[in-house]
């Protein structure tokens, strides 16, 4: 049997969320003005998670609303000192090469703090089945592979075909392949992608057996191209003193969702009818009457959210058990969010955060130089 778990599983990544896809609400299904996407109230979320502590926050991506994540990401960098920010980049969105380029200058802005979550869904006018679309993400992840690690790119594929040779080009900060790739998705195409080409693969909420099946799964697949992943889970938080605050909070959440208002926010995302947000809503058919799947793990979020749609509900210690009982799975990342996001960020990083021992990901895969990376002009002036 392939081992899951690393020998360095000591502390996880703990993340949380920027609200860029103007996903943020004090009712679920509520539209609330206060919390509307823009880049004053989404930057603040991330300061105060950085205040708090967490190691990385999760820029999403969507064409429908809010805001552009690389666009975004460049204006809070110089903001920012410790937290890394993991930047949702569609794969076909702009050409690979000009990209890599941007994804480069982008990670010296942060001294490599970048990480990259890969996502495959259709673009605007689009519809590709899903084999067409992990095909396009691999050829991307190579050609960005090449840019970043060669002194140019011979690329010849079916998307993409390219012979650029490059002067001077702009290396990422980070080293030994450059940043760190995230991935989700569960089609065997999308698995295949994820073992041979990513580094971190991302789970949505599911029943425990589940989730060490897809790991057990995504180990074996890795293991067939000579390599490791490490494995992260996005669910989002409802933590309060008592457990019983919490339920409450989870109940207040849903209180005023109009459930076929709900529906349209779900099916108005492009990735609503990919395969692993029908998992999300098999799942949540198979709940309690009171929307539980598992102790604690709640599904009602998924009424009105089409991506991760359950959450952690419970007082700290609750929480801190099921955050172990992932650990001892293998699981070493985690991505939260809460609503409003600015509320439970605060909430989760005084109750919780404080008990967790945690680390950035790309220190722990030997992604940072210890000094500055040169770049080309740099290098030859020292010549």
């Amino acid at each position: 049997m392939i081992e899951i778990r690393s020998p360095q599983l000591d502390g996880a990544e703990v993340s949380w969320f920027a609200p860029l896809c103007s996903d943020d609400y004090e009712f679920l299904g509520v539209p609330d003005e206060r919390l509307k996407s823009s880049f004053a109230h989404c930057s603040k979320i991330l300061l105060e998670a950085e205040k708090q502590g967490f190691r990385n926050i999760l820029c999403p991506s969507s064409y429908q609303v809010g805001q552009d994540t690389l666009t975004f990401a460049a204006g809070v960098a110089p903001l920012t000192q410790s937290i890394n920010l993991l930047t949702a980049i569609r794969c076909g969105e702009v050409n690979p090469a000009m990209l890599a380029r941007a994804i480069a200058s982008l990670d010296h802005m942060l001294k490599g703090r970048l990480t990259v979550n890969i996502i495959s869904s259709d673009l605007p006018g689009e519809n590709l089945d899903s084999a067409a679309r992990y095909r396009r993400s691999k050829e991307v992840i190579e050609i960005l592979k090449q840019a970043w690690t060669r002194e140019g790119i011979n690329f010849e594929g079916e998307f993409y075909k390219m012979q650029l040779a490059t002067t001077d080009p702009v290396k990422p900060y980070q080293q030994n392949g450059g940043p760190l790739l995230y991935f989700g998705g569960y089609s065997a195409d999308g698995k295949d992608l994820c073992a041979e080409h990513c580094d971190v693969y991302l789970m949505w909420p599911d029943t425990e057996d589940k989730l060490q099946a897809h790991m057990e799964d995504l180990t074996a697949r890795a293991y067939s191209y000579g390599r490791k992943l490490d494995y992260g889970l996005r669910v989002h938080m409802i933590v309060r003193e008592t457990e019983a605050e919490a339920r409450q909070a989870a109940n207040r959440l849903v209180s005023k969702l109009d459930d076929v208002y709900g529906e349209e926010i779900k099916n108005r995302a492009l990735d609503a009818k990919t395969f692993g947000v029908s998992l999300q809503s098999e799942a949540r058919q198979k709940a309690d009457s009171d929307g539980y799947l598992e102790p604690h793990l709640w599904t009602g979020i998924g009424r009105a959210r089409s991506g991760c749609g359950m959450a952690l509900v419970g007082n700290p210690e609750q929480i801190l058990a099921k955050l172990e009982r992932y650990r001892d799975m293998g699981i070493r990342a985690f991505i939260f969010s809460g609503y409003p996001h600015l509320d439970e960020c605060q909430r989760f990083g005084e109750l919780v955060l404080p008990h967790l021992k945690t680390f950035s990901m790309p220190e722990m895969q030997g992604r940072i130089p210890q000094e500055e990376p040169l770049t080309p002009l740099a290098a030859g002036a020292r010549r």
